[in-house]
């Protein structure tokens, strides 16, 4: 009696009912409504607010750029990161609520690009768990569009994480 619409999501015909699980409702939700926490800390972070800007547009993604780390679920780490700068921004993702995403944008933020010297940390994977990385230098804004899309199919793809008693 029901219509398939999609894999796991059927349809009552002569009806508005729909059936599905709960973990496809709330990643559904979840991935169509990303609150960032931007960082920009070099060049890259103008990359990003170019993204964001009316040209490119991300709210029609539903992506709206926060202030507040306890408003945000992504945090997007755009630039070189010095070791002075990685305990600030732990204690950010740390005051993030879960569940929680980190987008790595650029090459310095990714792996360090060209400065590898003392004050310049080599990737930040190595004080934070990195979902998506965005590679370039700097990134163009379809390339962070591209990152934003595999963090939301990751985000899809997901079961049980919504929940407390993960």
């Amino acid at each position: 009696m029901t219509k398939d619409v999609t894999e796991d999501v059927k349809v009552i015909p002569g009806t508005n009912a729909f059936i599905s699980t709960i973990d496809k409702v709330v990643n559904w939700g979840r991935c169509g409504s990303l609150w960032p926490m931007t960082f920009g800390l070099a060049c890259c972070a103008i990359e990003m607010m170019a993204a964001g800007a009316a040209h490119y547009d991300l709210d029609r993604f539903g992506i709206l750029f926060r202030a507040s780390p306890r408003q945000s679920d992504v945090i997007i780490i755009a630039g070189t990161v010095t070791y002075k700068m990685a305990p600030v921004i732990r204690k950010v993702y740390d005051q993030m609520p879960e569940p929680r995403y980190v987008i790595a944008v650029g090459s310095c933020a990714c792996s360090g690009g060209i400065f590898n010297t003392y004050s310049t940390v080599q990737g930040v994977d190595s004080f934070l768990p990195v979902d998506v990385y965005i590679p370039g230098c700097p990134p163009r804004p379809e390339a962070f569009f591209e990152g934003l899309m595999k963090l939301q199919d990751k985000i899809r793809s997901e079961e049980f994480k919504w929940s407390r008693w993960r």
